[in-house]
């Protein structure tokens, strides 16, 4: 029995969106494996200069937390470029580094915050990303104009914050800000996975795809941790 030209086309092109469909969540999985990794990283960098109190006094007390904020913003406009065009070794290297320093910028949170509220907070943290994130795998909405809005929405965070700290030194400021930075960190979760998303339909080779996975972690790396520190100003329980 024949089947007929539109029945065969069907049956290939459902079969292919099959396979589509398997290969974005292979792809979309080691993404989120590579920003868990990242994370772990952070956390035992955090620990260990936590740990060492000669670098936890450099950080806690001295310049070293600015050079360590300036690196961080750095390596946000470098790394991406690194990620796209160097080779996969800088990609991998230039990701690892991020989350060092952050990770040594962090350490003084196991000082300043209760163990149980970390934990608490990280997993509130992991919670809301999550959401966000499948939010923005599912949509059908292109979020590009959101995307836009609050990544110039971070700049004006930026200075607020630089504001705050320098002149200002408002508490009720600051808790407006920490709620603020949550919600556009969350909203940009979405926005990246979304691009993270697209980014597997151009159907690059494997060095290409690559490149994209360790960028794409990347990007959802930084918002996870942002987010992570901020709820902790908001929820964390402060030694006493």
């Amino acid at each position: 029995m024949s089947l007929g030209p539109d029945r065969t086309y069907m049956t290939r092109a459902q079969a292919d969106a099959a396979q589509i469909d398997v290969g974005l969540r292979e792809y979309m999985l080691g993404v989120y494996n590579y920003m868990a990794l990242g994370v772990a990283f952070t956390g035992i960098v955090a620990l260990l200069v936590a740990m060492n109190p000669a670098i936890m006094q450099a950080v806690a007390l001295g310049p070293m937390k600015w050079v360590l904020f300036i690196g961080i913003i750095g390596m946000g406009f470098v790394a991406p470029r690194i990620m796209m065009s160097g080779s996969i070794a800088a990609a991998q290297l230039s990701y690892w580094v991020y989350a060092a320093m952050w990770g040594a910028l962090m350490a003084p949170m196991f000082y300043l915050y209760t163990g149980d509220s970390m934990v608490r907070v990280f997993f509130i943290t992991a919670g809301a990303f999550a959401g966000m994130s499948l939010l923005g795998y599912t949509t059908k909405k292109d979020l590009s104009a959101m995307g836009r809005f609050l990544a110039m929405a971070t700049i004006g965070i930026l200075i607020a914050v630089l504001v705050n700290v320098f002149l200002l030194q408002s508490p009720i400021l600051h808790l407006g800000l920490s709620i603020v930075v949550v919600a556009v960190f969350a909203g940009l979760t979405a926005y990246e996975t979304q691009v993270i998303k697209n980014m597997y339909y151009a159907g690059d080779g494997n060095e290409i795809a690559k490149r994209k996975s360790i960028f794409g972690a990347f990007m959802l790396y930084g918002s996870f941790v942002t987010m992570f520190i901020w709820l902790l100003q908001i929820f964390g329980v402060a030694r006493e």
